[in-house]
């Protein structure tokens, strides 16, 4: 990007939307310099829409069950995207699987953040089977999206440390805070020209990465 020009996002969200937050947080400080065009939800209640509303953001409301099948319903998810022309697209908790087309429209400008530290765990119930396999470290995952579930390359994982005691609502609670963190970074490289992806490589600096970086959560993330 250059100096000065902010990267244009749109964000999916089904849920609460604390990721969203986390960005309009970094954004509102000068420490991400991108311009959030919209949030599009998939669900009417969904409380990121509230986030995004305090925000002044632009909202969007497209419900998957108002469409007959998957394929009509991505196609208008797709043209609602790109009638914003955004650089980056944002999974924050938007709960359905994609479908081909839907990621190929948006290839090497969609990410994801997943809580666990892939390719471990993929889909749902994350923290509660990290516990069942009695993982002592678990995280979370920032990734580029393919067609493959949770399975596009990954640029940044946290780890986090299982503590003795945790229950799957300590234990999330405990990687979302780190999930606040890494995203926001991750989509500031994006923003800075700093980071892509060739092929299912990501490229750093340039340089294609041989494994995800790694963060300990009581490290700070690179600039």
């Amino acid at each position: 990007m250059g100096q000065g020009k902010k990267l244009s996002l749109v964000v999916l969200i089904s849920g609460s939307g604390s990721n969203l937050q986390a960005i309009i947080d970094a954004a509102g400080r000068g420490d991400l310099p991108v311009e959030i065009k919209a949030v599009i939800s998939n669900k009417t209640d969904a409380y990121g829409l509230i986030r995004a509303e305090h925000a002044h953001i632009e909202t969007q409301v497209l419900d998957h069950e108002n469409y007959p099948d998957r394929e009509s319903y991505y196609l208008a998810l797709a043209d609602l995207i790109e009638s914003y022309q955004p650089g980056l697209i944002i999974l924050a908790g938007f709960m359905r699987i994609l479908t081909p087309d839907f990621v190929q429209r948006f290839a090497g400008r969609m990410l994801n953040i997943h809580p666990s530290l892939l390719p471990a765990y993929r889909g749902l119930h994350t923290h509660r089977r990290a516990l069942e396999a009695g993982e002592r470290v678990h995280g979370a995952s920032v990734h580029f999206v393919t067609d493959e579930l949770d399975g596009g390359p990954v640029v940044l994982q946290v780890q986090v440390p299982v503590e003795n005691d945790d229950d799957e609502q300590r234990l999330a609670a405990r990687v979302l805070t780190q999930e606040h963190v890494i995203y926001p970074t991750v989509i500031r490289w994006f923003a800075e020209g700093r980071l892509a992806v060739e092929g299912n490589r990501v490229l750093y600096d340039g340089q294609p990465l041989a494994k995800p970086i790694q963060l300990d959560f009581r490290e700070t993330p690179p600039r």
